[in-house]
């Protein structure tokens, strides 16, 4: 008799129910969420989860946020911005509180993930607005692992403001040599202000970028406008697209 084998169904994502123990504020439109999420089977750091919510009506609606936590800590931290018109970030970031119950699914993502150990460096982040957030997840995922693979973030916001994690940017930077932090404003110019001003262009990406000689690893997040323009930029200046990896979001906040 001859055996014969089969590929190994996947794995079914499942939902569950989490709580909430802890809110705070980032921006004036972001807030983190920190769950305690029962059986939870551990994440990469850059993946997201879906969550979804259930009207009286029994009307469902579900939205993807990357999860801004390390895989070190046993408890997920989403980072969610309000988009004014959105059906569930304002529930999110404006409604709920300690010791409520949100319903959950994931990890979700293999692709944009990035593991100290077995990935290396050098590691170039890109980031737009709220696509710090998967970026975040990965620099406190380093700083965790005590990780000393040179790293670089280039991190354009609106404003001063709505820098999210700013503070402790502020403290990563300035405790590890091997940590830059670049950041610009593009609808702010203020007095001391030691950052770039204006849009991450050619000559910005250039001159904070590693060079294609150096095999940078490159994860760009944030909206598709500039996750497009900046992998079109990276890789005119010789960077391989396999060395590059990007996750987007559009208008309503989705993945």
């Amino acid at each position: 008799m001859t055996d014969t084998l089969t590929a190994p169904r996947p794995t079914r994502i499942m939902w569950r129910l989490a709580r909430v123990v802890q809110t705070r504020e980032e921006t004036p439109r972001a807030r983190t969420l920190v769950l305690d999420v029962p059986d939870w089977p551990g994440h990469r750091a850059g993946q997201h989860v879906d969550v979804r919510l259930t009207a009286e009506t029994g009307y469902q609606t579900q939205r993807s946020y990357s999860i801004a936590s390390p895989p070190q800590e046993p408890q997920v931290s989403l980072t969610v911005e309000r988009i004014e018109d959105g059906e569930v970030s304002p529930y999110l970031t404006d409604e709920l509180r300690a010791g409520d119950l949100l319903e959950l699914r994931g990890p979700v993502g293999g692709y944009f993930t990035w593991d100290a150990a077995r990935d290396g460096g050098p590691l170039f982040l890109v980031a737009g607005g709220s696509g710090v957030v998967p970026l975040m997840s990965m620099l406190r995922h380093r700083a965790a692992t005590r990780s000393r693979v040179p790293t670089r973030l280039l991190y354009s916001s609106r404003t001063l403001e709505e820098i999210f994690y700013r503070d402790e940017l502020q403290r990563m930077a300035a405790g590890d040599a091997d940590l830059e932090i670049i950041q610009t404003l593009t609808r702010e110019q203020l007095p001391g202000w030691t950052g770039h001003t204006g849009r991450i262009d050619r000559d910005l990406l250039a001159s904070v970028a590693w060079g294609p000689q150096q095999r940078p690893l490159i994860y760009i997040c944030g909206p598709t406008s500039l996750v497009e323009a900046m992998a079109s930029l990276l890789q005119a200046q010789g960077h391989a697209p396999e060395r590059l990896k990007t996750e987007r979001f559009g208008p309503t906040g989705n993945k």
